[in-house]
């Protein structure tokens, strides 16, 4: 993998980031990891209690209906999680302007990197840590953009922890912003030029 020089489309890669939109896109995609499947059980769906456990009146306790209430061990829960639904809506000018401006900010910062292709011979963890070592890039978490994933590459990278792989079209604002480097092949480049057109 060599370095090369790529002349970015201004439109895509040179705006002036909206940081508002940015923090709403990365809230709705860490809403969207939410399972929310969570559940505890009321009084109601408790077994058992049926029955009042003594006398309403003349035994000097404290009246009781149920011993599945509340306060009861093994009783129901009274304001507990029950299942649902994190997610967050945003409209697709919104989502399209974070993910511009989230690769904007990357570029000010000097944090893309534009490779001719990345291809890899074997798919050894430890070739694939050479080829980041040449770039400066093995101590980073790097997030790798191919136009097309190759089993090598998969399979030499998806034991690094500090390496995310994916597609042009898997980008999102969320794994942009995360990542200390953006690591782009060229056609990767010239295909997420194509969708923002």
């Amino acid at each position: 993998m060599e370095k090369i020089d790529v002349k970015l489309n201004k439109e895509i890669f040179d705006i002036t980031p909206n940081e508002s939109v940015i923090f709403d896109a990365i809230n709705v995609s860490r809403c969207g990891l939410r399972q929310g499947t969570y559940s505890t059980k009321t009084r109601s769906e408790v077994s058992g209690g049926g029955r009042k456990p003594w006398r309403q009146k003349g035994t000097g306790r404290a009246r009781q209906g149920s011993i599945r209430a509340t306060q009861w061990r093994g009783g129901g829960i009274a304001i507990g999680p029950k299942p649902r639904d994190y997610s967050v809506k945003m409209n697709r000018k919104e989502r399209r302007l974070a993910l511009l401006s989230a690769l904007s900010y990357k570029n000010k910062n000097k944090e893309i990197v534009v490779v001719d292709e990345i291809n890899l011979e074997s798919n050894k963890t430890k070739d694939f840590v050479k080829e980041l070592e040449k770039l400066n890039l093995a101590d980073k978490k790097v997030l790798v953009v191919m136009s097309e994933l190759t089993e090598n590459v998969i399979l030499a990278s998806r034991n690094l922890m500090n390496v995310l792989l994916m597609e042009p079209s898997e980008i999102n604002v969320l794994d942009v912003i995360n990542a200390n480097v953006l690591l782009f092949d060229k056609k990767a480049i010239s295909d997420v030029e194509e969708a923002f057109k």
